[in-house]
């Protein structure tokens, strides 16, 4: 059974510049998670429901909008999970109007904590590489236009890649 996810693709130069960072802290999954912030978590879809997941995402994006993003600052949710985050600090209330979309119909399904739109930069590292990660990005900024979102397919070799873009508003 194919496992997908739904996300906002971080644009270049920000992706490389983060996802090398998040090698450099010792992240083992640096290298097969673009740079993003999730709509939907990796999900199960039975092949036969994947059309109707693609439908589904067609229309949310035909009824989204593009909206301004910003990330400034780090973030962490420990002592809960061992992550180290880029703060989502604009952008946060079209994201989750976005997310609670995609998460309808064919891709509905519980959440294992509640939605908060970021961008990992160090998971399941040591707790000083956290710190070093919560300190060397603390002072990062960067805005863009959010003007699409992907759907994502996770392969056999461990690798989410993006296999469709769906341009908001159609």
């Amino acid at each position: 059974m194919p496992t997908i996810g739904v996300s906002i693709a971080i644009p270049s130069p920000h992706a490389e510049m983060l996802q090398a960072k998040r090698a450099s802290f010792g992240d083992p999954l640096a290298e097969c998670i673009p740079t993003h912030v999730t709509l939907l978590p990796p999900t199960e879809v039975a092949e036969e429901e994947l059309e109707a997941a693609v439908k589904h995402l067609e229309e949310v994006a035909a009824q989204g909008r593009p909206f301004p993003m910003v990330l400034r600052g780090t973030g962490t949710f420990r002592p809960t999970s061992p992550v180290v985050f880029v703060q989502v600090s604009g952008g946060i209330a079209d994201c989750e109007l976005l997310e609670k979309e995609v998460r309808q119909g064919p891709l509905d399904r519980p959440l294992d904590f509640y939605y908060h739109p970021h961008v990992t930069v160090a998971h399941h590292v040591p707790e000083p590489n956290l710190d070093q990660a919560f300190t060397e990005l603390s002072d990062f900024e960067c805005a863009f236009e959010v003007d699409e979102f992907h759907l994502y397919e996770h392969g056999d070799d461990g690798v989410w890649r993006p296999v469709r873009s769906f341009t908001l508003g159609g």
